[in-house]
């Protein structure tokens, strides 16, 4: 690509990690230089965006001093508290930057070039939407196999098959209980200890202690090989290296993001949703995981089997068209 070709390309990063990643897939997916331009909040930031509009209200004064000329060609910015601030940066650039807004901006629909967001979200369709299989994520297939060389010694002795066990927690609508903990772990064990495999088990912060000494005291009397990182480990996390080297992951319903990624992956996904763990929301997303052939679902009569399918990368078709507005 020549200096011609590249654009002046904005992430809008905020201090949510997922809303984060997101943003800087599809920045990544573009294949060309970004700025990433963090952003604080104040309190003010909870207003509603019908009111907040185009403009800096609930942005503090270290981040305001970053958003300045030249403006950018492009804006990538995620979740709501950013899009006020993407819509003000294309009005100080008197409409020449081009938006990008990953989920709802809540207000001011037509101000954006493009909204990507998740099918599950039923959002109305119109021009400027785009609708996802999930969402947005920085998990590619090349950076898969760079983890699975960095950790493909580390996790030498751990005979394969490989189940990977990634678990979330509970969500300010749902509760990730022990009777959950106690069935996930020891469907991973069982199957597991049937094939003579082995388990790459991560928590989460919102797994809760309690939980979390359960699970480790079940993999510690299982008798199966296993790798156990917890979320306070000053360890290296080995999440991408799980997500690169296992046969099987087993995902627990209540991350959109930890679904999507391990969707990403080559090893088959099987996704635990008891009853009380996924939102009606998370269950539409589940839903269309299973529908396209990237998920299936851990029921209790499930076999966990490693099986191929697609990789999901849904940053890829926001890039596209960005691509599209941006050449135009």
């Amino acid at each position: 690509m020549s200096d011609q070709d590249t654009h002046l390309i904005w992430v809008l990063a905020d201090d949510r990690a997922g809303n984060v990643s997101q943003a800087v897939g599809v920045a990544e997916a573009l294949a060309q230089p970004f700025k990433r331009v963090d952003i604080g909040y104040t309190k003010l930031a909870r207003l509603p965006n019908i009111i907040r509009g185009a403009s800096l209200i609930g942005i503090d004064e270290v981040s305001k001093n970053r958003l300045v000329a030249p403006w950018p060609d492009l804006v990538i910015s995620a979740g709501r508290r950013t899009a006020p601030v993407a819509r003000w940066i294309k009005k100080q650039s008197r409409g020449h930057t081009r938006i990008c807004q990953i989920m709802r901006p809540d207000g001011g629909e037509n101000a954006f070039d493009l909204i990507a967001v998740p099918a599950h979200d039923r959002m109305t369709v119109r021009e400027n939407i785009v609708e996802l299989p999930g969402a947005p994520h920085r998990v590619t297939e090349t950076r898969l196999l760079v983890e699975a060389d960095k950790w493909r010694a580390h996790f030498k002795g751990l005979p394969g098959p490989r189940f990977a066990v990634i678990i979330g927690g509970s969500t300010k609508k749902t509760t990730f209980t022990r009777a959950m903990a106690e069935e996930v772990i020891s469907r991973a064990i069982e199957a597991a200890s049937a094939v003579d495999g082995s388990l790459l088990v991560t928590t989460s912060r919102r797994t809760g202690r309690d939980c979390e000494e359960l699970i480790a005291d079940r993999l510690a009397a299982s008798g199966v090989a296993y790798h156990l990182h917890d979320w306070t480990s000053q360890d290296e996390n080995p999440y991408f290296g799980y997500l690169a080297l296992a046969d099987v992951l087993i995902v627990t319903s209540d991350s959109v993001s930890m679904c999507c990624e391990a969707a990403a992956a080559s090893g088959g996904v099987y996704i635990y949703a008891p009853t009380g763990l996924a939102s009606e929301r998370h269950q539409r997303l589940h839903q269309t995981l299973f529908e396209g052939g990237f998920a299936r679902p851990l029921l209790p009569e499930t076999e966990l089997v490693p099986f191929s399918h697609p990789s999901l990368q849904p940053a890829r078709l926001v890039a596209q068209r960005c691509m599209e507005f941006l050449g135009s």
